[in-house]
């Protein structure tokens, strides 16, 4: 189901997306605090991806699967289902593509991305949940002849992610191990693949919520699986179930799952603010919570990538989870 990612297409997807996404910076974080939990011999480098155009990495994906569309369906427009960071992707993607996006978001969504998607010139439509937007989505594919821009699966979604991983290696080629969160699967799936067939020495770890866990549920059964319910503060990683195209590459890239708790999230937003000076939702502090929680000693006295993947919270809901994180 995987053979469509190879290195070359990778480097032909980052060609085709030219400036629409940026390169985003590396940088070797150096600080007191981070120490005295990783120990002073491991080296840590983030890939700031929250500094991506929208706010997060979505836009690669969207970006990769629009830019193949035909011009016919392209004009046609598309739809999306999102808690938020993809909805705000396909907006944009849309707006650079000339086309218009009609995106689908659970009235529970962040008013902050909400707003986002359509300060990006998207048609936001809010249901009750998102089983309700993805009966919707459906909906406005047969009605409007909208093409569906998935949130995390497909070929075409996984080189665009796959981007970011071979960025990472390339601007920092010496890593042991590299540290990718984990929602529906789209991002690891790409990630791990760049990263293995460009350094196949190093070690991908997939890191998930505790509350969202349907990849550690999928591996253990051999097949993509739900979880029974979404229980946690990293909305971004949330997605309910995994599907066939990203677990495949997941389960054949991914060396090894983990789990991070609220708390722990929490204390990672806190420790990434105070030392990193980054301000990062949830779903961006997962890398550096599995780093600094249960691959800790694994990972001591390694050269690990950690992957912040996206920043898009309001004010009001950082500063709350900075004041309720555990000190």
């Amino acid at each position: 189901m995987s053979a469509g990612i190879s290195l070359d297409a990778i480097r032909a997807t980052r060609a085709v997306l030219g400036d629409r996404v940026l390169t985003t910076p590396v940088r070797e974080w150096q600080d007191r605090a981070l120490s005295s939990i990783v120990g002073h011999h491991t080296r840590v480098v983030l890939k700031e991806e929250l500094f991506q155009r929208t706010g997060s990495f979505k836009a690669r994906g969207a970006l990769a699967v629009m830019l193949d569309l035909e011009p016919a369906t392209l004009a046609r427009g598309v739809t999306a289902v999102s808690a938020g960071n993809h909805a705000m992707a396909v907006a944009y993607a849309a707006s650079v593509l000339g086309t218009t996006a009609h995106v689908v978001m659970p009235k529970t969504a962040s008013p902050f991305r909400i707003a986002g998607s359509r300060e990006l010139g998207a048609e936001v439509e809010l249901v009750d949940d998102v089983h309700i937007a993805f009966d919707r989505v459906r909906e406005i594919e047969r009605a409007e002849g909208r093409h569906f821009v998935h949130p995390f699966e497909g070929p075409r979604t996984a080189l665009g992610t796959a981007t970011l991983g071979l960025e990472l290696v390339e601007q920092a080629p010496d890593l042991d191990a590299v540290i990718v969160p984990i929602g529906g699967g789209g991002l690891a799936a790409g990630v791990a693949a760049a990263v293995k067939l460009a350094s196949p020495r190093t070690r991908v770890y997939g890191v998930e919520p505790a509350g969202a866990d349907s990849m550690h549920r999928s591996f253990a059964a051999g097949s993509p699986q739900k979880s029974e319910a979404v229980r946690t503060i990293a909305d971004s990683l949330g997605a309910p179930y995994a599907l066939p195209y990203s677990f495949d590459l997941c389960r054949r890239y991914v060396d090894e799952l983990v789990m991070v708790d609220d708390d722990a999230l929490r204390a990672a937003m806190l420790l990434l603010f105070r030392s990193a000076k980054l301000a990062v939702e949830p779903a961006g502090a997962s890398a550096t919570a599995a780093l600094c929680g249960p691959l800790r000693e694994t990972l001591r006295g390694r050269s690990v990538g950690v992957i912040v993947c996206g920043a898009n919270i309001d004010a009001e809901t950082f500063a709350r989870h900075l004041a309720a994180a555990p000190r």
